[in-house]
């Protein structure tokens, strides 16, 4: 017998609050304060019994890549740091007071697998060696929402070459960080925790493939998936992997979390496609986080002229989630 597990998110729309009604919530609460918890973020909250983690550093300068256009206005920081999915901290939108709980330093990366030389990396070590930059791209949900944001970091690929991928490495695999302490989330013992989410090797080679390590040129708060995240602009949000504490090369494609949950809605691929539906909901269209607006979706969320070719031979493949 089939049982499904439905997500906290998962309601009828009509009993959907609706958008200016939530908006002007906030404003009334002050979008000011958001902004102010945002740049709280920079310092670590840890929660009751938990150890004192230590201060987060400014990021280093970082030019902004200018070929990288999203085309479109940047989201408003109150709205893209107060907005988000992290399932360890709650199934609901509001989740970065519980969020800003997580120490991010120290904060080490593990990257390990079929690499010649395995590695743990000092995350602020990590941001000293490699080549900083600033990104403005789109990110879009599969639950038809999108946002904007100039995330601050540096090329997949970059890491990738410190440690030397085998030729055997067929896929990489990225492991969210289980604090049961601090990510009440976790006690949700019915899913498969840790997060795990991949990709290909060819994908992690990209250009467009991006470690983050901050937002708005700020450090990247955790509710966003501070310290470190991995972002693909070109595939829904729930394939960028958050709080990242071990990248794995393999050869055998990993079982990613929301596949494991639910892999008829969710595959592997997850690349964005208006013509291709959610079961339950259609992705032709994205409403714009922090405005009424809603427009069309792009395949590839608009990035095809850089990861098309990634999947040329890959017809028989189901590559859009």
């Amino acid at each position: 017998m089939l049982i499904r597990i439905r997500r906290g998110w998962e309601i009828p729309e009509h009993q959907v609050t609706p958008e200016a009604v939530v908006l002007n919530r906030r404003a009334a609460l002050g979008l000011a304060g958001g902004l102010a918890a945002a740049t709280a973020a920079t310092i670590v909250r840890p929660a009751r019994g938990q150890p004192q983690g230590a201060a987060v550093p400014p990021l280093p300068p970082a030019a902004r890549n200018t070929r990288y256009q999203a085309e479109r206005p940047v989201t408003p920081e109150p709205y893209a740091t107060a907005y988000n999915n992290y399932y360890e901290f709650g199934s609901h939108k509001g989740i970065a007071a519980a969020a800003r709980r997580l120490p991010l330093r120290p904060w080490t990366v593990r990257v390990e697998g079929l690499v010649e030389q395995p590695r743990e990396f000092g995350l602020d070590d990590l941001i000293a060696a490699m080549p900083i930059e600033e990104r403005i791209y789109r990110l879009r949900c599969v639950e038809a929402w999108s946002m904007v944001v100039p995330w601050t970091g540096f090329p997949l690929a970059a890491l990738l070459d410190r440690v030397r991928p085998l030729a055997a490495a067929r896929y990489v695999r990225f492991e969210t960080a289980a604090i049961p302490g601090v990510m009440p989330g976790l006690r949700q013992s019915w899913y498969p925790w840790p997060y795990i989410e991949g990709c290909t090797i060819e994908e992690a080679a990209n250009e467009l493939a991006f470690l983050v390590v901050g937002a708005y040129g700020k450090p990247l708060p955790p509710q966003n998936g501070g310290p470190l995240r991995v972002h693909f602009p070109w595939k829904y949000g729930f394939k960028s992997g958050k709080s990242l504490v071990r990248i794995t090369l393999t050869d055998r494609r990993p079982r990613s979390f929301w596949e494991t949950v639910q892999g008829n809605e969710y595959g592997f691929w997850a690349n964005v496609n208006p013509e291709v539906p959610h079961p339950r909901w259609s992705q032709a269209t994205e409403r714009v986080l922090g405005t009424d607006e809603r427009i069309p979706t792009r395949i590839f969320n608009g990035y095809g002229e850089f990861v098309a070719h990634l999947y040329v031979n890959l017809q028989h493949e189901r590559l859009w989630a």
